[in-house]
């Protein structure tokens, strides 16, 4: 199995894509091919100490062009054709490689996949599809960022990718899903939430109704659908609290000699919350909905996380995740429900 690896992408690019992609193939029998500047790659593999040479497991495919993080996504993949990011998706759409894995702008990942692979048909909008820590496991969350606006067939196909991926990736038997609101009555919400609820309803997913924002943290669903304009406040949101959450506990815990004491007794705890929220350990978020498999990463990405978006795009692949979307559509069409 081939992976392509957006070397250039990321806030600690190619040095930290570069180790965790060599990371990746230690654990699983893989091929990684680094897509980047040549010679910046090359220097990072020396520097990592890799010595297999680039016929085995390692292999590069020069891009001149980066797109920055302040570029505009779609203008800078129209124009900058041999940018890392837009060759990656290209080695994906030649059959050259199973799968893309990003840390650079997310816009541009998304314009890329979008513009080179396309939509799996019948797919409207493809959405970003985040693993989020809570209480019973794991929530998938979609969409978080891709589409700003939507409308109630959108978000009906958000949740019947995010069933997939939730049964095929997370390995839950008939997921529960949810559908994000401002109360768990099914007369709450806006325009898009009620008319929504109502293809929830007759969708013939294991659909639980109305989820409020509390109930995200607790697992009260496997999926939690919302447009992307919520979801990726969301997400922000958590990420913020569980970073100030974390170093109040550290401030705490280390402020005096009884909170040290403290700190040693509970330090195995510590360190599996640590672990729950830390996003390096989900490596990424795949982009559901187009004809590939497309792992977006965090920009502040390192190495853990590069490898654990490596291997969980290779899980992708090996599930035949974009086949299962695929049909998961054509049944839903043909099942006649509207």
């Amino acid at each position: 199995m081939k992976i392509a690896v957006d070397a250039m992408g990321g806030d600690y690019s190619p040095r930290e894509a570069v180790r965790g992609g060599l990371q990746a193939i230690e654990e699983k029998n893989l091929q990684i091919i680094f897509v980047g500047r040549e010679e910046a790659i090359k220097e990072e593999l020396a520097a990592a100490g890799y010595q297999g040479g680039l016929n085995g497991p390692v292999s590069i495919v020069d891009a001149s062009e980066v797109i920055a993080m302040d570029e505009h996504p779609a203008t800078a993949v129209r124009k900058k054709r041999n940018s890392s990011i837009v060759v990656a998706n290209r080695l994906v759409k030649e059959g050259e490689a199973g799968a893309v894995v990003s840390a650079g702008n997310t816009g541009a990942a998304m314009a890329a996949s979008l513009l080179t692979l396309g939509r799996i048909p019948g797919i409207a909008r493809p959405a970003i599809a985040i693993p989020m820590p809570t209480l019973r496991g794991v929530t998938i969350l979609l969409d978080a960022g891709a589409n700003a606006d939507c409308d109630p067939r959108d978000l009906l196909q958000f949740g019947l990718m995010g069933t997939v991926y939730a049964e095929a990736i997370m390995g839950i038997p008939s997921p529960r899903v949810g559908l994000l609101s401002i109360g768990e009555e099914e007369t709450k919400g806006n325009r898009l939430v009620l008319e929504s609820h109502e293809l929830f309803k007759k969708s013939g997913l294991n659909f639980t109704g109305n989820i409020e924002g509390q109930d995200l943290p607790r697992g009260l669903c496997d999926v939690a659908v919302c447009d992307g304009f919520v979801g990726n406040i969301v997400l922000k949101l958590t990420e913020g609290v569980a970073g100030v959450l974390l170093q109040r506990i550290k401030e705490i815990l280390t402020g005096s000699l009884l909170g040290k004491t403290a700190a040693l007794l509970i330090k195995k705890g510590l360190q599996d919350l640590r672990s729950q929220m830390d996003y390096a350990e989900y490596g990424g978020a795949p982009l559901l909905g187009v004809q590939g498999i497309t792992i977006i990463s965090h920009g502040r990405s390192k190495a853990k996380a590069f490898k654990n978006a490596v291997l969980f795009a290779a899980k992708a692949v090996e599930e035949d995740l974009v086949a299962k979307i695929r049909q998961a559509i054509e049944d839903y069409k043909g099942s006649g429900r509207k």
